[in-house]
């Protein structure tokens, strides 16, 4: 999960007046929003304004990364981030709905083999159909599509006998799901471009909406290696531009800023942007991480990438 630096204050400042002066008018017409235990201090009418404040700068989506982390369910159906997509919804933004997150996802696919890898992602991928039946039959709110926050990427799915199986497990999901479901994927460059352009292609072909991350936020791999991965996307895949810097190190609690997204490697591709809490208009959010935060919570969320 992520968390900003304390020392990124006047970084921040200078991002949002770039953003206010350009009326940060969108590359891409979906917004991924990543819910945090301290949102709840956010109030209704500070939950309005941003949701108004993302229609004006040209956003038309809300990608929600998940409504269930863990133990952790954010109020349920009468909680407060229920609440407030209720409210993005009545300001006119669809809703992709995030499902069911482990917060242990990333060790737990590095601790078990491939026979147990199958056996793992069903358990996984049955508590977000729980979470999506949940969503469904108590929340009441109009949704357009389904994501699953468990990412894709090319070292944890580097053997094609791991990628056949949540290639499979997804097609499972998706097919028992009402509507269109969503995932998102990064490359650590384990793949060639053409392996991991397949890879994604694949998913794709079978009716699952991928989105790429860009990697221009967490700079895992050099600028021309992620232009070279992007560029070897089928033009259905989405790219997702990140609009932060992380600032923390490589073993450490995740820690970010800011900043301006890299459109320049998107041509034929949907683009999203990664996220609100980095939005000029995001402010508030962020401000109550940094206000609100406890170690617990902060060390349990930052076992997830952003």
């Amino acid at each position: 999960m992520i968390a900003l630096h304390p020392a990124v204050a006047q970084n921040v400042a200078t991002w949002d007046n770039q953003q206010a002066q350009n009326g940060q008018q969108s590359n891409g017409q979906a917004l991924f929003y990543q819910p945090h235990e301290t949102d709840a201090n956010i109030t209704p009418a500070q939950w309005n304004r941003i949701w108004q404040k993302t229609r004006e700068n040209g956003f038309n989506t809300v990608i929600v990364q998940w409504t269930s982390y863990g133990d952790i369910d954010f109020g349920g159906k009468n909680g407060w981030l229920a609440n407030s997509l209720k409210d993005a919804r009545d300001q006119g933004l669809s809703l992709i709905m995030g499902l069911h997150m482990d917060p242990a996802y990333y060790n737990r696919l590095a601790e078990i083999d491939t026979a147990g890898t199958g056996a793992y992602l069903e358990n996984q991928l049955g508590l977000s159909l729980k979470q999506a039946n949940t969503i469904r039959q108590d929340w009441g709110i109009s949704i357009a599509g389904w994501y699953v926050p468990l990412e894709l990427d090319d070292w944890n799915f580097e053997q094609k006998a791991r990628r056949n199986i949540i290639n499979e497990r997804l097609g499972g999901l998706a097919s028992r799901l009402d509507m269109p479901l969503h995932v998102s994927a990064f490359s650590g460059g384990k793949l060639t471009p053409d392996a991991y352009a397949g890879w994604l292609g694949s998913l794709e072909k079978t009716g699952i909406h991928v989105w790429a991350q860009d990697g221009a936020g967490t700079r895992t791999l050099p600028a021309m290696a992620r232009e070279t991965y992007i560029k070897a996307l089928p033009c259905d895949i989405g790219i997702v531009l990140e609009a932060f810097r992380q600032t923390s190190g490589k073993n450490d609690p995740f820690t970010a800023e800011p900043a301006k997204p890299d459109n320049g490697s998107v041509t034929c591709h949907p683009a999203a942007v990664f996220g609100l809490r980095y939005m000029a208009w995001g402010g508030e959010l962020r401000q109550a991480m940094q206000m609100h935060a406890t170690p617990d919570a902060t060390a349990r969320q930052n076992k997830s990438r952003p």
